[in-house]
């Protein structure tokens, strides 16, 4: 299905819960989001741990578009996390002797090793896209961890130089995303909640690298900023470090978080005719929003842009989310967009 017309359509940010069949979400919530191989984290089932994963994200889908969600993504379903499963695969890439550097939450962090030229090997998240495509009835959104990203999750041993470094990341992702996009996939999202930890890295080459991965690649796409999942980071600042800047990158969608650091919205203004994706669900809580709550954060947001410029999202992906509460603030998600509309005759 194509991309909605309606105004304030309403998506999730890329991860939904998985179930405790297939993950072990005690032992996954117990440690650091993974930046290397985490196999311990899938339980062991009567069939093989592909074919589950597919039922899984059947479901995951399904239940999205259940709660009246607009744009759907596979939930992100078959990953330990929402960057490793990427950045695993590229030659180049070391990810079974790691190194141990100090993570955006100031913990030491087990992240693979930059050995040699970074390439893509091979085909990733194209079977993922093509496989939701086939199975969802509404637009669709397939996610990959940025270039810049995926430079600070890793020990360079090779380039020297972390713009370099990032920069083939960049092409790499960029390759990805072409035969994404051939799979009919509506929406194409990089998540690059590392330009908010590293502004200064960022300042510098955050949006030549973020341009460089988009190069060439049609349709909606989108770029996602974050402070951290709320499972692992509890106090957000009310502002970004890093913002305004990406008004003149060559994404269509700028999305943010809103809900949980009450983010002062004034940022908005600096954001050009960028349409923004904004966070309306709190997921550092387990209390399910109304939909008249979510409401009045949507509707907060057009005293600064307009409402062709808006859509709906929860702060971050739902991963670490517990499943009954992400599927009722999803429901509350969708219901609250509708006020919107209706309130604006549309």
């Amino acid at each position: 299905m194509a991309y909605p017309t309606h105004l304030i359509p309403t998506t999730v940010v890329g991860s939904y819960p998985q179930p405790d069949s297939l993950v072990d979400r005690a032992m996954l919530s117990s440690r650091l989001v993974p930046r290397v191989h985490a196999p311990e984290i899938w339980r062991k089932g009567e069939t093989d741990l592909a074919a589950r994963q597919d039922e899984a994200t059947i479901a995951a889908i399904r239940e999205m578009e259940e709660a009246g969600i607009d744009i759907v993504s596979d939930g992100e379903i078959r990953r330990e996390s929402y960057s490793n499963y990427f950045a695993l695969s590229l030659e180049g890439i070391d990810g079974d002797n790691p190194a141990e550097v100090i993570g955006r939450t100031g913990a030491i962090t087990r992240v693979p090793r930059v050995v040699g030229a970074i390439r893509r090997a091979h085909a990733v998240e194209v079977r993922d896209a093509a496989f939701l495509c086939q199975h969802a009835t509404r637009a669709t959104k397939i996610t990959m961890p940025g270039p810049f990203t995926m430079g600070q999750q890793a020990k360079d041993e090779f380039y020297g130089d972390d713009e370099a470094m990032a920069m083939a990341y960049a092409v790499a992702v960029n390759e990805e995303l072409h035969a994404i996009k051939a799979t009919g996939v509506d929406v194409i999202q990089l998540d690059e909640p590392w330009m908010q930890a590293r502004p200064e890295q960022a300042m510098r080459y955050g949006v030549k690298v973020l341009n460089r991965a988009l190069e060439g690649i049609g349709g909606t796409t989108v770029v996602h900023l974050c402070f951290g999942y709320a499972a692992v980071v509890s106090s957000k600042p009310s502002g970004y470090s890093f913002l305004p800047q990406l008004a003149d990158s060559a994404a269509m969608q700028i999305s943010i978080e809103a809900a949980q650091p009450k983010l002062d919205l004034g940022v908005l203004r600096d954001l050009g005719s960028k349409t923004v994706m904004l966070g309306v669900l709190d997921l550092g809580t387990t209390e399910v929003e109304t939909a008249e709550v979510v409401a009045e954060r949507l509707s907060a947001a057009l005293k600064f842009i307009a409402p062709e410029r808006l859509v709906g999202a929860p702060d971050c992906g739902m991963k670490y989310t517990p499943h009954a509460i992400a599927r009722g603030k999803l429901k509350a998600l969708a219901d609250g967009a509708a006020i919107v509309r209706r309130r604006l005759g549309a």
